[in-house]
């Protein structure tokens, strides 16, 4: 009777011991010879039956695991700091100045052709959404910012985006293609400076909004434009 008792206690440490699943050969190594393994292993089984870590059968392998009644009182949520590419906080620099823009007028402006993933890392983080369609051929999407971009970076709206003067004292411009075409379009504009008069042109690019339901969820893989692999800011 005690020596049965000992194995089972044995058999319990060497479960708990182990970092990985045991088959009963590799457990038969660490009790007496003889012993019942299988029996052993039963046994012991239905004393965790009702626990909080039941003893499971993994295959040819056995090892103690949460209960599964349990698991979902175990997860634990982490908020994972991600960084954002260079593409991409350029994109979302285009999208905000320059919205509603089609993905062809975002890398007209960058210079560069547009991976799919930036533009589904920015919805991912809940920064830009779609706006809907332009009446023209292809009926190409719309991009524009979000109410959670505007939170985050704790802006009253779109207007509250600071003006090419205030951008050049800050040192945040540049000749790169995408600042280039913005402020020769006129899309970053200093404050009380008028936008250009583009009237004539808006019969060409009326937009159709999109119902709420439209499409699917994009994926939430992210990959980097070539070429583009300096990491900018941070968001959580």
């Amino acid at each position: 009777m005690n020596e049965r008792f000992d194995q089972l206690r044995l058999l319990e440490a060497i479960f708990f011991g182990s970092s990985k699943p045991l088959k009963p050969d590799q457990i038969k190594q660490h009790l007496p010879e003889g012993a019942d393994i299988n029996g052993l292993i039963t046994e012991l089984q239905g004393l965790y039956a009702n626990r909080g870590i039941n003893l499971l059968q993994i295959n040819d392998t056995w090892a103690f695991r949460t209960a599964s009644d349990l698991a979902p009182y175990m997860k634990i949520e982490t908020a994972t700091v991600r960084k954002l590419t260079r593409a991409a906080v350029e994109t979302l620099s285009i999208v905000a100045y320059h919205q509603p823009v089609t993905r062809g007028e975002i890398e007209e402006i960058r210079g560069v052709a547009l991976s799919k993933g930036t533009l589904d890392t920015l919805l991912e983080a809940g920064w830009v959404k779609l706006k809907g369609r332009r009446r023209t051929p292809g009926r190409p999407v719309t991009w524009g910012t979000t109410d959670a971009f505007l939170d985050h970076f704790g802006l009253d709206s779109v207007d509250s985006l600071p003006g090419i003067e205030e951008l050049k004292a800050a040192g945040l411009l540049d000749s790169r293609p995408a600042i280039t075409a913005l402020g020769g379009r006129g899309a970053l504009l200093a404050p009380g400076e008028e936008a250009v008069d583009t009237e004539d042109e808006e019969d060409d690019t009326q937009e159709e909004l999109l119902p709420e339901d439209f499409g699917e969820p994009l994926s939430a893989v992210e990959t980097e434009d070539e070429g583009d692999t300096e990491d900018a800011e941070s968001f959580q």
